[in-house]
């Protein structure tokens, strides 16, 4: 809504800057907030140069991020409809001692007998929302993938697939390529990793890693496979030596920090963020005017 506002308004002749609400400075105590005391403080922020604006997507961009957005609803709603239906299975104590959501999965659901005829009912409906869900999500993948290479943003896509588990668009637990470019924007909107123009962060670790950072990858050997050559062969130098530095100080630290102890989610957490240094370094060899 915000960038559209100030659309409209750079449109009329006006200039426009769109601020994050986290990027405003706020004094300690300062608890009364009003419509007129905001503004004010915006005002006197905006005067001293305080204010840090944010880059605004134009609509195209836009449009990609609302069909991302659209893929991960689906995901989700994939996601609880399995979960429901085993659940289900569960409470009736039917387990599936192999792989689940293939199509030998499928049979077997499909040879499953109750003693109530109304949990056959419930079975078909569970089943008809996973494969609902599972058409929905592959027909949004099949719109990203035709959609994608028109994109303003197709040449960092493309060279960001030179990383270890980095693809178009990705079923299942690996890194939705898609949705972290949808949320890259303009390179030149990044001055280094984790931290904006003039300031630094440094934040507590997430021990839980979001869905949109997890790849779940076999970190502990750095290698390169088939269908990561293949998919480098088009691609500059210097891009594939990022790429491969990139997995060689990846799978160092995976060891590091198995070898002392930490949890998985903690090791792939830090490990995803690692990784969002290298994006940037590649989108910068695509696009480094834009830098």
């Amino acid at each position: 809504m915000w960038y559209g506002i100030q659309r409209q308004l750079a449109g009329a002749g006006y200039e426009c800057a769109v601020v994050a609400p986290s990027l405003i400075p706020r004094k300690p105590g300062e608890r009364i907030k009003t419509d007129r005391r905001d503004a004010i403080n915006l005002a006197k922020l905006h005067r001293a140069g305080e204010l840090t604006p944010v880059w605004v997507p134009d609509q195209a961009h836009e449009a990609i991020r609302d069909l991302v957005r659209a893929r991960q609803v689906a995901v989700r709603t994939l996601r609880q409809a399995r979960q429901q239906l085993s659940g289900f299975l569960l409470r009736h104590g039917r387990h599936y001692h192999r792989p689940a959501w293939t199509q030998l999965h499928r049979r077997w659901l499909a040879s499953l007998k109750f003693d109530q005829a109304v949990h056959h009912i419930v079975l078909e409906d569970c089943i008809a929302a996973v494969e609902a869900a599972m058409a929905r999500r592959d027909r949004l993948e099949a719109h990203i993938e035709a959609v994608l290479p028109e994109w303003s943003l197709a040449p960092v896509i493309e060279a960001l697939q030179a990383l270890r588990g980095v693809r178009l668009v990705a079923a299942g637990p690996h890194w939705r390529l898609n949705s972290a470019t949808s949320r890259l924007g303009a390179v030149r909107a990044f001055q280094r990793p984790h931290a904006t123009p003039g300031r630094h962060y440094q934040g507590r670790q997430r021990s839980r890693p979001t869905n949109a950072d997890r790849s779940r990858l076999e970190l502990s050997v750095a290698r390169i496979s088939r269908e990561q050559l293949l998919r480098q062969e088009r691609l500059a130098k210097p891009i594939r030596d990022i790429a491969w530095k990139a997995q060689e100080r990846r799978c160092r630290r995976y060891r590091k920090l198995a070898r002392a102890g930490k949890l998985p989610t903690v090791i792939t957490a830090a490990i995803a963020r690692e990784l969002a240094g290298f994006i940037w370094a590649i989108a910068k060899q695509v696009q480094p005017a834009a830098t």
